[in-house]
């Protein structure tokens, strides 16, 4: 391997932290939402690269599939009062993806997942940072239940980092 692609290899940021969701409708926002909150712990940290996926396409196979670590962002129904933040590791969030979908996301994210698998590429130490929305529909702000929930949401994304770090 050359010295260049040595570099770029080992200065890429391994984990990634991929917010979905459409900004046009409410709490749907809620990915951009917290990757915009999270902008100063990825600008200090090298090995975080945060991705807005908006709405999904098979063209976000390739980053999932090249990151070491995958914290995935978005409004999820969980049957829980809007607002409620909800963390899913591993099996726990294939298991959620496989159920019956509640938003488009997740059969999207469920086919992704199917490619990484395929090709022996889906990140072991994966998550997914849902919340509880109050409310999908044209417009431009999250609902008050879901706002409060985005420093609570960059909470749990930032405990998560660490204790995977911290396992190894």
């Amino acid at each position: 391997m050359s010295e260049q692609a040595d570099r770029v290899s080992t200065d890429s940021p391994s984990t990634l932290i991929l917010g979905l969701g459409n900004v046009l409708l409410t709490d749907e926002a809620l990915g951009a939402a917290v990757l915009e909150a999270l902008a100063p712990l990825a600008a200090a940290d090298p090995d975080i690269a945060l991705m807005d996926g908006g709405t999904l396409s098979f063209t976000l196979a390739g980053p999932i599939g090249e990151a070491a670590r995958l914290v995935v962002v978005d409004a999820a129904r969980m049957g829980q009062a809007p607002g409620t933040v909800r963390v899913l590791e591993g099996e726990a969030m294939d298991a959620q993806l496989s159920k019956h979908a509640n938003n488009v996301h997740e059969v999207s994210l469920a086919d992704l997942f199917d490619i990484a698998r395929l090709t022996d590429s889906l990140p072991a130490q994966r998550a997914l940072v849902g919340v509880e929305p109050a409310q999908v529909d044209w417009g431009s702000e999250l609902s008050p239940a879901v706002a409060a929930a985005v420093p609570r949401a960059v909470a749990e994304i930032d405990a998560l980092l660490t204790r995977w770090r911290a396992d190894g």
